[in-house]
């Protein structure tokens, strides 16, 4: 990273994020806002794909794009497998799931509020 990098900020991360995810085609994108929650994030994404090859795909090009585009590195887990793959980029922390991982875990539920439903974000 050169010096006259500026560090990233949280939304625009987010925003790098969303239009990742748009352009490899993930499905159901949730945006949670964490800001005043925790202090791990300010943002989850979370977001499918239809197959392991696809979640994998769309974790590694999210990767690269926010190195390239913005500086960020990120670390990332479950990758080799492809059921669930975290990346953490910061203040955003990414989860890409396969359909019915992602409704087992009902990741979304733990963080909104109590009776609100997620929204997903259109495609």
């Amino acid at each position: 990273m050169t010096a006259d990098l500026k560090k990233a900020t949280s939304d625009a991360i987010l925003a790098a994020v969303l239009a990742s995810l748009d352009d490899d085609k993930a499905e159901d994108v949730v945006q949670i806002p964490l800001r005043g929650k925790t202090q791990m994030a300010d943002h989850m994404v979370v977001a499918s794909g239809r197959s392991t090859r696809q979640v994998a795909a769309i974790s590694q090009k999210l990767m690269e794009r926010l190195k390239a585009e913005l500086g960020v590195l990120c670390k990332i887990e479950g990758a080799e497998v492809g059921d669930w793959v975290l990346i953490d980029a910061g203040d955003v922390i990414v989860h890409v799931f396969r359909p019915e991982v992602r409704e087992f875990y009902q990741l979304e539920k733990m963080w909104l509020p109590s009776g609100a439903t997620p929204t997903t974000l259109p495609n």
